[in-house]
């Protein structure tokens, strides 16, 4: 019996839930053939790990063990409910099926084969059969386990109209027999940006958390960089490359956003002797090549834009022209009110805070990002610099009414006292 305390080991299967569960899921979802069923599984198979582990010890494949659990408790779960008879020749099927597609993948796809459940059903839910609108959010529930709420506060839109998406969508994989499988690599172009925008969007989520205590979950930045390698080693394409060259030079400043206190530090405040260079020499060699390609989009450019950023040496000697100048052609190529946004504040970096400014105003004046937290935070900045106090103020407010993570919160509390407010 393993000596661990019940207590540590708890906590350790804590740690595994968060990093592991949507894993777990995947894999059971591929077993299962069903949604519900395969949710159900995961969560009493952590249930028996709780219930055993403290007995038995922590096993040497946490994971395995696992779905493994997940696997008999569906079982069982289907017993009980005399669906057992109509369904295990069907579950046996697809078990074989999985080993024999592995083998053959192993077999004619050497080093392309995979065996990632999490990035097969991505590219599953993101099934062109499934509305585009629909296939998003129905990933970022499912798969990759972030809250309705989450993924509303990432569409700018309300909690009931994201509810009804994932609804929808987990309704048409149903319907329509849509397979969970990974398609071939010449179907995979078809559903190559809506996988990169989960990707990302997991990404966003970790890098700057919608809610809650922390302003970053390492768990999603760490995971969307892993299916991004994974991606990238599949499908060697340009914007594969940027978007994870993007992740890597966002995540490398990760350590100095954040003070000793959890307080937020602005990106000219930051120790950047404490960014990771390694992450840096990397991402940036990545963004060089995607460029030399000509075939990039929307994230090499924005790996672009970040790499200047990881490259000055101070924020005073960063290349605001030509940063301005990146999100202008970001703009044209993947226009939208908060690429808008971000020229903006690179124009007020460069040309002073009264030109960042209008563009501000004329965004929040066409009645677009007036439920945008940092479209209010933005431009309180701005107003500050500007000296206009009672507007900066007052837009501080607005962004503070809009906030829902505690560091924001503090930040723009602190900012509005140092105003007078």
């Amino acid at each position: 019996m393993n000596s661990d305390a019940p207590a540590t080991i708890r906590s350790q299967i804590d740690g595994l839930y968060r990093s592991e569960s949507r894993r777990v899921f995947a894999s059971l979802v591929r077993l299962l053939n069903d949604f519900d069923l395969a949710d159900d599984a995961m969560h009493e198979a952590f249930a028996a790990a709780i219930e055993a582990w403290p007995h038995e010890g922590v096993p040497a494949n946490p994971r395995a063990w696992l779905v493994s659990a997940g696997k008999f408790k569906a079982i069982d779960s289907l017993r009980r409910q005399g669906r057992l008879k109509l369904l295990q020749p069907e579950i046996a099927a697809r078990l074989e099926a999985v080993a024999e597609e592995n083998a053959a993948r192993a077999a004619t796809e050497t080093g392309t084969g995979i065996e990632d459940d999490r990035l097969r059903l991505i590219f599953t839910c993101c099934h062109p059969a499934i509305d585009p609108k629909l296939q998003l959010p129905l990933t970022l529930r499912e798969v990759c386990g972030l809250t309705t709420e989450e993924i509303a506060h990432a569409f700018l839109t309300s909690k009931a109209t994201m509810a009804q998406r994932i609804v929808r969508g987990k309704a048409k994989i149903r319907e329509a027999d849509i397979p969970l499988a990974i398609p071939s690599l010449a179907g995979m172009p078809s559903r190559l940006d809506a996988v990169l925008a989960v990707i990302y969007l997991v990404f966003n989520e970790g890098y700057a958390a919608s809610q809650g205590e922390s302003l970053t979950r390492v768990d999603l930045t760490a995971e969307a960089i892993r299916l991004g390698r994974l991606l990238f080693g599949l499908l060697p394409d340009p914007e594969v490359q940027g978007l994870l060259a993007l992740m890597l030079l966002h995540e490398s400043r990760r350590e100095s956003r954040v003070s000793h206190d959890g307080e937020i530090v602005l990106l000219e405040a930051q120790d950047r002797s404490r960014w990771d260079r390694g992450m840096i020499a990397e991402g940036t060699a990545m963004v060089e090549q995607a460029l030399r390609s000509r075939r990039f989009g929307a994230y090499t450019l924005q790996a672009a834009i970040s790499a200047i950023h990881a490259e000055a040496p101070t924020a005073e000697r960063t290349d605001w022209n030509q940063i301005v100048v990146l999100y202008s052609v970001l703009l044209r190529i993947d226009p939208s009110p908060i690429v808008e946004l971000n020229r903006a504040v690179a124009v007020a970096m460069r040309d002073g805070p009264e030109a960042g400014l209008q563009i501000i105003d004329r965004i929040l004046g066409r009645g677009e990002l007036g439920q945008y937290q940092f479209a209010h935070s933005a431009r309180g900045e701005l107003l500050r610099r500007a000296g206009r106090r009672p507007e900066a103020l007052t837009a501080f407010q607005q962004a503070l009414e809009l906030a829902r993570q505690e560091p924001e919160k503090r930040f723009l509390a602190a900012r509005i006292k140092g105003l007078g407010g």
